[in-house]
């Protein structure tokens, strides 16, 4: 029998412009207790898929100890990020490909500090469609744009 998550963090990113003002969120929800924790910040010069990470950790670094998490966002860029290309970036030292030449991974100290959060916990990633009616995803997203918006 598969063992519950211990945490699941919900997650949204958000910019105005691209680049432009953006702001992050995370809702954190306890799986044992149900308690919530609900994080939010910006930047007034970001991206959008910059934000969609700070999110992520942002709320792995609330985390006190070692845990089951299921990460839920809305990004395909996070999600795919970490679940199929980070071996490779790694394998080829933060580059988009093996040849001489390739291109640096794009937001590198974002993806490393995920990865070594990541490291600290057992961590999975499910995705979620955008503004689809997912009732925490939703309350990221507002939560995000409000911050970006302090920045506009």
């Amino acid at each position: 029998m598969k063992r519950a998550y211990d945490v699941i963090i919900y997650t949204d990113g958000a910019c105005l412009g691209n680049p432009g003002p953006g702001g992050w969120a995370c809702i954190l929800k306890h799986s044992g207790t149900r308690a919530t924790k609900k994080l939010a910040g910006g930047e007034p010069d970001t991206t959008n898929n910059r934000m969609e990470l700070q999110a992520v950790i942002e709320g792995l670094k609330a985390l006190k100890h070692r845990c089951r998490v299921k990460v839920v966002t809305d990004s395909q860029y996070v999600r795919r990020g970490m679940t199929e290309w980070v071996s490779k970036w790694i394998a080829n030292d933060w580059r988009r490909g093996s040849k001489k030449g390739s291109a640096p991974v794009k937001n590198v100290e974002y993806w490393k500090r995920l990865v070594a959060l990541c490291d600290q916990h057992d961590v999975t990633f499910e995705h979620v469609r955008s503004h689809a009616g997912h009732p925490q995803n939703e309350e990221c997203d507002r939560m995000a744009v409000a911050q970006s918006q302090r920045f506009a």
